[in-house]
Parts: C-alpha cells; sequence; structure tokens
C-alpha cells in the first residue's frame, strides 16, 4: 500500500456564497492523497501500473474550475472524478483551502478535509 501525494495545488477559482466572490474570485489550494497498491509499478517501473498523478492534477484543475457555493461541494465532485477514472484507489483524503475568506476578521484561510474510503462503490452513496 502507498500513498501517491498532491501537495499545494494553486488555483484560481470563482467559489462563495457571496456575488462578489463569483466575480472577483479567489486563490485556491488543494492537497490531496490517494491510498493504493502499487506493488505491480514498484516492480515494473511501468506508468500504466500506477495511479498517474499528472492526470490526476488535470482531474483537479478541471472540476476546481466550475464555479460552486460551498468548498465541500467543490471537494465532492473531485473526489467522485477522481475515484471514477482511477478505481484502484482504495481511500482519498483532500483538502480544499481558501486563502483571505471573507469573513469579518483576519485569517489565513478556511479549508474543508474530506476523508473517503472506497469501501462500498461510488454509486451506492
Amino acid at each position: 500500500m502507498a500513498t501517491i501525494a498532491i501537495e499545494g495545488m494553486t488555483f484560481r477559482a470563482y467559489h462563495g456564497c457571496m456575488e462578489e466572490e463569483l466575480v472577483i474570485g479567489n486563490t485556491f489550494v488543494v492537497d490531496l492523497y490517494l491510498e493504493s497498491d502499487t506493488e505491480k509499478a514498484e516492480q515494473s517501473d511501468d506508468l500504466n501500473d500506477t495511479t498517474d498523478y499528472a492526470e490526476a492534477y488535470n482531474i483537479v484543475k478541471r472540476e476546481i474550475e466550475i464555479p460552486s457555493k460551498l468548498l465541500e461541494h467543490v471537494g465532492r465532485r473531485i473526489l467522485d472524478a477522481i475515484k471514477n477514472r482511477f478505481p484502484e484507489i482504495e481511500s482519498a483524503e483532500l483538502k480544499v483551502a481558501k486563502t483571505n475568506p471573507p469573513i469579518n476578521g483576519q485569517a489565513e484561510s478556511v479549508s474543508v478535509t474530506l476523508i473517503e474510503d472506497y469501501d462500498e462503490p461510488i454509486s451506492a452513496k
């Protein structure tokens, strides 16, 4: 078992409940951790035998570009798309952070972390 980590993916996107967030946008930082069996790739040295992190990055990029009100919704879309593309993944952890959130005070970021164990087929959820 191994964890493939893609950390600090940074995007400009338009998520939020406030009108100005959808116009001005914000910076979002995503960390993704994917657990799967990499034993075959460890022996073969073949990209086809593991989860392609470049392709996983492109999935995150595609999904984060779709505006949403909630970080939870963005995170769920990303995890569902990742699992649909990489059925070999056994579990995943995803953190989506919004920098400089529009709150009545000072905070570097707000974030949501989703943890998914894929024991059940994705369609059963």
